[in-house]
């Protein structure tokens, strides 16, 4: 019974690779321990099954050869590694970072929708630049700012001559305010939503023509009132989705308001008009700057003052001018604003970006101008 161990070990230690030559200096040395070690009932992995310690008085049923271990483990200690190596250890699934991306992105992103008056629904830069951690806020620059000061220049000289001169840059005021606004939203192409908003303009501008200044706000929002009617009739025929329909009215009827609108530059005092578009231009360029936003906002409306002062003294506002230009700058700064947002492309900075500083001063020129 004590021999039996040893004689294991030694098999076993050849089958691990040991040399024959030590195996007598091997039983020698460590019999003895062997012997005190194990007292008690033994295995061979070769011929006889496992022996069950829980029944030893009962007779072993035949169990399959298991594979040979190394010598230093106990019967027992072996059948529970044998029992955790077979079981099935599931590993949890974790989607790459790229297909999560890429899941989120098409869970994210609506159908194509038919056409309307307004465009088709996609999604927009701005919902991409935000899943992408961008901001969805990029100003103009100075090449749109630019292109704003030149032609706020324009309507400020071409106003000291006449109004069928001014109606030369307020007709491309116009037709870029209109383009711009639909493109900001993200709606493209949209010819029919962009040719109803500059018919509204022609039409206001012909209103204005023909009634002269003093019947401006009558000229201007009745054509507003006209244009909104109109817009829902036509969208009332569309067949996409009311959802849809609904987005696109709203641009349509914006894009028609803001184009309207410019056209008080012709129901305004010449004087009025050639201050408050220098101003306009000169503040757009200062917010142009290489400056921290809030510096850039108050070097805008101290420059736009001082250019209302400057003009106002060549008219017959005076130092009245600078008031003028201030408020015009303010409007104009805000439209400066809702063009840098969505996240534009190049597009939108060269229409969007050029005309809504114009577009969006008209009004306060047409009032404090009167």
């Amino acid at each position: 019974m004590t021999e039996q161990p040893y004689q294991n070990q030694g098999q076993n230690a050849y089958q691990q690779g040991y040399d024959p030559q030590w195996q007598q200096a091997y039983d020698d040395q460590y019999a003895q321990q062997y012997t005190q070690q194990w007292q008690g009932q033994t295995w061979e992995t070769q011929v006889q099954p496992p022996v069950s310690y829980q029944q030893p008085q009962q007779q072993q049923q035949p169990q399959p050869q298991p594979q040979a271990q190394p010598y230093d483990y106990p019967p027992q200690q072996q059948q529970q590694a044998q029992a955790q190596a077979q079981q099935p250890q599931p590993q949890p699934y974790v989607p790459a970072p790229e297909e999560a991306r890429h899941a989120g992105a098409a869970e994210a992103a609506p159908a194509y929708g038919p056409a309307t008056l307004g465009g088709n629904t996609r999604v927009t830069d701005a919902q991409r630049a935000r899943m992408e951690g961008r901001s969805p806020i990029i100003e103009p620059g100075m090449q749109p700012a630019a292109l704003t000061a030149l032609l706020g220049l324009l309507l400020s000289g071409a106003a000291a001559v006449g109004s069928y001169a001014l109606l030369v840059p307020l007709v491309a005021l116009q037709a870029v305010t209109a383009a711009g606004w639909f493109r900001l939203n993200g709606m493209w192409p949209a010819r029919q939503g962009i040719a109803l908003a500059f018919l509204g303009a022609l039409a206001a501008d012909a209103a204005l023509l023909a009634a002269g200044r003093s019947h401006g706000p009558a000229a201007i929002l009745g054509t507003l009132g006209v244009w909104v009617l109109l817009s829902l009739v036509l969208q009332l025929r569309s067949h996409a989705d009311p959802d849809e329909r609904m987005y696109g009215l709203m641009a349509t009827v914006a894009s028609a308001a803001l184009a309207i609108v410019a056209a008080g530059y012709l129901a305004a005092a010449a004087d009025a008009v050639t201050v408050g578009a220098a101003s306009v231009a000169v503040a757009v360029l200062a917010r142009a700057l290489p400056l921290p936003t809030p510096a850039s906002v108050v070097v805008a409306l101290l420059a736009a003052a001082g250019a209302g002062i400057a003009v106002g003294g060549m008219t017959d506002l005076g130092t009245k001018g600078a008031v003028l230009g201030a408020a015009a700058a303010v409007c104009a700064l805000i439209g400066h604003r809702v063009a840098s947002y969505d996240y534009p492309s190049r597009f939108v900075h060269f229409t969007a970006g050029v005309a809504l500083p114009l577009s969006a001063a008209a009004p306060v020129v047409w009032v404090l101008g009167r």
